[in-house]
Parts: C-alpha cells; sequence; structure tokens
C-alpha cells in the first residue's frame, strides 16, 4: 500500500473511531440513541475506506423516483 493510500486510510478510521466514540458516549450517559444521519456519516466514511481500500471508484448515488 502506498505511503499516501496509507495515510488516507488511517485518517478515515480515526475520523471514524471518533465519531463512534462519541455515539457510544451518547447511548452510555443518556440513552439516547444516534440521529439517523449521524449514522448515514458514519456508514458513508466507512464506504468511502473501503473503495479506497479496493481501488474503485466513488459510485455517483441513484436519483429517487419520486
Amino acid at each position: 500500500m502506498s505511503q499516501s493510500k496509507r495515510e488516507q486510510v488511517i485518517s478515515h478510521l480515526r475520523y471514524i473511531r471518533q465519531e463512534l466514540r462519541e455515539m457510544h458516549q451518547g447511548v452510555m450517559d443518556d440513552g439516547l440513541l444516534p440521529e439517523p444521519g449521524e449514522l448515514r456519516g458514519v456508514l458513508a466514511q466507512m464506504e468511502a475506506l473501503l473503495e479506497l481500500l479496493e481501488g474503485k471508484v466513488a459510485k455517483k448515488p441513484k436519483a429517487e423516483a419520486g
């Protein structure tokens, strides 16, 4: 793995870890579940990390039918 890719992976993992720690702390302290937007944000970071590791280009989201 190249050094820059390794640094990107480390950065993504640190961000994800921090977000999950904050969510966990909120659950433990207040008994409150995280907002759906917070969960979607962490999921998006995890997907970006997976794409980075797999070397794929990010997919464009499909337009919602409405």
